[in-house]
């Protein structure tokens, strides 16, 4: 079976405000637990359903926890492109998530390289590229 690298958390994913990166660390896990569970045993709807779902769930909480500090910030105010941009990669996650657990309960089972390219890349381009932003804008509203 094709391996897929753990994502190993670093100093590079950390966007400085605290609740962010420790839920960050939960997702990078929760996504290393999934490969590694992948790995060990037979892709299966059951499998398939149980992560996806568990991912989906705390994603969610996730995404809710960044704009409710959005709000709070007024990220709105002076960043609002990059507030639409930031809540439709929440929006497009969840989506695609939701259409591979409908596919999964329709037998159309997603291939676990295709699961984990799709959550490993997603996290880490939305980490590096959108929600750094995001960390440098609450830094600086919370030093004032």
């Amino acid at each position: 079976m094709a391996g897929h690298e753990l994502i190993v958390w670093n100093d590079e994913l950390l966007t400085g405000v605290a609740e962010i990166d420790e839920q960050h660390r939960i997702l990078v896990n929760s996504i290393n637990e999934a490969n590694t569970r992948l790995s060990n045993t037979q892709v299966n709807a059951e499998i398939l359903g149980k992560i996806t779902q568990d991912l989906l769930s705390y994603a969610l909480y996730h995404f809710e926890t960044e704009e409710e500090l959005m709000q709070k910030y007024h990220y709105a105010a002076t960043q609002g492109e990059d507030l639409a941009l930031h809540q439709k990669q929440h929006r497009e996650f969840s989506a695609t998530v939701v259409a591979v657990r409908e596919g999964i309960k329709a037998e159309k089972l997603i291939s676990r390289e295709d699961l984990l390219t799709f959550l490993n890349g997603w996290l880490i381009n939305h980490i590096l590229n959108t929600d750094k932003k995001l960390g440098i804008f609450i830094q600086a509203k919370r030093a004032q």
